[in-house]
């Protein structure tokens, strides 16, 4: 991959199996950006991450020249804003479209991601079934949204909704061996989207094998 300028600095503070860290090596990927990766250990923060995010003190962590940008969905619209000299902008033209991506993604951080952490994680039955069905819910209002198109993204292309969404797709067999359910027949439509994206260069890269989150998330609840 060619950086935009040889002089720029760019680094990812990261953890590998984060939803959000994810969504940044995607646009990464997609604008063909060089960059440095950094793992870090959540129980032991390094003294970059704390210095460069103090407020959360979360990953990821976008450093550009020094400058630090937190929060995934920021950090993605700042990507899309820097490099945007390429043919792959992530985020519509108008200004009305860039509302409705914005919308959508924030939906997506709102009504997908807490149930199924409660999938994962939740040590009440009732509270992970309610979840489960939430977590349905919302799948089925995406997949509504997307419609007969083949990407989320105006004009019918992969943008700023994809990169916000199929992350959550390496979380998908841990959600459905948890929770006891598949999203398929739920979302049928919705996993061909998943499909399509599938065979995105910069998906395969961004992405890390579901089994291989599923084995952590089983460790997570040991602990």
């Amino acid at each position: 991959m060619a950086a935009a300028a040889t002089n720029e600095e760019v680094i990812l503070l990261d953890f590998w199996p984060s939803i959000f860290g994810m969504r940044v090596r995607l646009a990464l990927a997609e604008k063909q950006i060089n960059y440095e990766y950094r793992e870090e250990d959540l129980r032991n923060k390094s003294d970059l991450l704390l210095q460069m995010n103090p407020v959360h003190k979360k990953i990821p962590v976008l450093i550009h020249n020094g400058k630090s940008v937190c929060e995934s969905l920021v950090i993605v619209e700042y990507i899309d804003e820097v490099w945007n000299d390429n043919n792959a902008p992530l985020l519509p033209s108008h200004p009305y479209d860039r509302a409705q991506a914005r919308f959508w993604a924030d939906f997506i951080d709102k009504k997908v991601y807490e149930p199924g952490r409660k999938i994962n994680f939740s040590k009440s039955e009732e509270e992970r079934e309610q979840a489960k069905k939430d977590f349905i819910e919302a799948l089925k209002t995406l997949e509504a949204q997307l419609g007969d198109k083949s990407y989320f993204g105006a004009g019918d292309k992969f943008g700023f909704v994809d990169v916000a969404l199929i992350p959550f797709y390496s979380w998908f067999h841990s959600y459905e061996t948890f929770g006891n359910f598949k999203v398929e027949p739920e979302c049928p439509k919705l996993i061909e989207w998943v499909n399509r994206c599938r065979e995105r260069e910069s998906v395969v890269k961004a992405l890390p094998d579901g089994k291989k989150v599923y084995d952590l998330v089983c460790i997570f609840r040991k602990n």
